[in-house]
């Protein structure tokens, strides 16, 4: 095996800059290294204030249509032409961000939350709203899990995306109330069917005021009858269920454990690796503390972890575009025009992985999912598009015998196996060819 990780501390570091990141360049490594794995994981998770990185980066330029209210088929085709030109704007905002932040944990973290409560744009339609959803997720990401999962169940792109306009007193729509049990809380086994429908009826009056996209609540058409809901009776409202689920004694460990599952590897809830992060979640229900566990946990940094997940797409191309060419997604580049978001948007929905985009409310599959003939060949022509734009000295300026060597250090791989290492050797003379196929690697694209 070949090691180009001089020191364990390095190799510790770039594992966490993959995982609560996209992976660091070079410089970033090194003073990590420099700085130790426990401090670089309190920079991580304690910044506050601006992102220098995203300095010159503007917010995308949204309007909030009025869908449905246009009679004349021009005006409806402008506006359809409209809101996708706003949905290119808004995906290039969001990955021009994770490509660009100096600490990208926020970003990865965001995009964590955005495939737990899993809210698609085809549905919801209009970019602002899908923007407002982000822009909460991010902001209240890493505070308290019940402020947040009401925050998200009360957001206007949420209740477009689960039908609350359906939830009426006299036909209680169940979506809502089985996937914030199923998918958000609890996980299956942990509630009844009851427990759905008297959910339902709990969020009955739960509504989107149209006029300026905001909550509303119509009591007339609230059901304030008495509801057995999780053991708990009374005349409940959404926000007591609401209190009601993220307190259960089984939400803790389906918490820690989706969090294990995205940043180390897939488990359940009954897995012992998950006390410590039980212990620090509860009972604040702290998010900070739990990602603080996560990445502090033994496990975490153990070989198992280091090899346990499989690149998601959107990883994969921030993790490159971050690392060869992160002016690629500049300031100037995130307009509705953009040819190079335009690009990764391509390669994104060839890939299967589209910001805003999941294909279901259970958000993302994981690890094999992404490991198909197809994907091997998308991922193998980005990288070969990718390295005609980037900046690959570090590579060009290494001897031909220590170029191998010099590309794991620039992507951030600590060793090649044998296989690896003896083809890329083959095309160490063509630098542009070794950088695209070890982009195409195991070792790069397994996390």
């Amino acid at each position: 095996m070949l090691s180009v990780a001089g020191t364990d501390p390095w190799a510790d570091v770039a594992h966490l800059y993959r995982r609560a990141g996209f992976g660091g360049r070079p410089d970033e490594l090194e003073a990590a290294a420099a700085a130790g794995y426990e401090a670089t994981v309190e920079r991580l998770l304690g910044s506050t204030g601006a992102d220098t990185g995203l300095g010159g980066l503007a917010d995308p330029v949204l309007t909030a249509p009025r869908l449905g209210e246009l009679a004349d088929p021009a005006a409806r085709q402008a506006l359809q032409q409209q809101l996708a030109r706003e949905r290119q704007e808004l995906s290039t905002w969001w990955l021009a961000r994770m490509a660009s932040a100096t600490n990208p944990f926020p970003e990865k973290r965001t995009l964590f939350w955005h495939g737990h409560f899993a809210t698609s744009i085809e549905k919801v339609r209009i970019p602002l709203l899908m923007y407002r959803q982000n822009q909460l997720l991010r902001s209240q990401g890493d505070g308290d899990f019940h402020a947040l999962t009401l925050a998200v169940a009360q957001d206007p792109a949420m209740l477009i995306w689960l039908d609350a306009a359906s939830d009426r007193k006299d036909s209680p729509n169940e979506n809502f109330a089985r996937e914030l049990m199923e998918l958000f809380t609890l996980g299956t086994g942990n509630y009844t069917e009851d427990d759905v429908r008297a959910g339902a009826r709990a969020f009955t009056g739960w509504r989107l005021d149209r006029r300026d996209y905001s909550f509303a609540f119509d009591a007339a058409d609230h059901d304030d009858g008495m509801k057995t809901f999780l053991g708990h009776t009374g005349d409940l409202s959404g926000e007591d269920v609401i209190d009601i689920v993220t307190h259960h004694p089984a939400s803790p460990r389906w918490v820690a454990s989706r969090v294990w599952s995205h940043f180390a590897y897939p488990t359940d809830p009954s897995d012992p690796v998950l006390d410590e992060l039980v212990a620090a979640y509860t009972p604040e229900l702290s998010l900070s503390a739990l990602f603080r566990a996560l990445f502090l946990h033994p496990e975490f940094r153990g070989d198992r972890a280091r090899s346990g997940l499989v690149k998601q797409p959107i990883e994969y191309v921030v993790g490159a575009v971050r690392v060869l060419a992160p002016d690629l997604l500049g300031p100037q580049s995130a307009t509705p025009a953009d040819g190079p978001g335009r690009l990764l948007s391509g390669v994104l929905a060839q890939l299967g992985q589209v910001p805003f985009d999941p294909p279901n409310v259970g958000g993302w599959p994981q690890n094999g999912y992404w490991l198909t003939t197809a994907s091997s060949l998308a991922r193998l022509r980005f990288a070969t598009s990718l390295v005609r734009r980037a900046d690959l000295s570090a590579v060009e300026d290494a001897p031909s015998s220590g170029r191998v060597e010099a590309t794991a250090r620039l992507l951030g791989i600590s060793q090649w196996s044998d296989p690896t290492s003896s083809a890329l050797s083959q095309v160490a003379g063509d630098p542009r060819s070794l950088v695209a196929l070890a982009l195409a690697s195991p070792e790069y694209v397994l996390n």
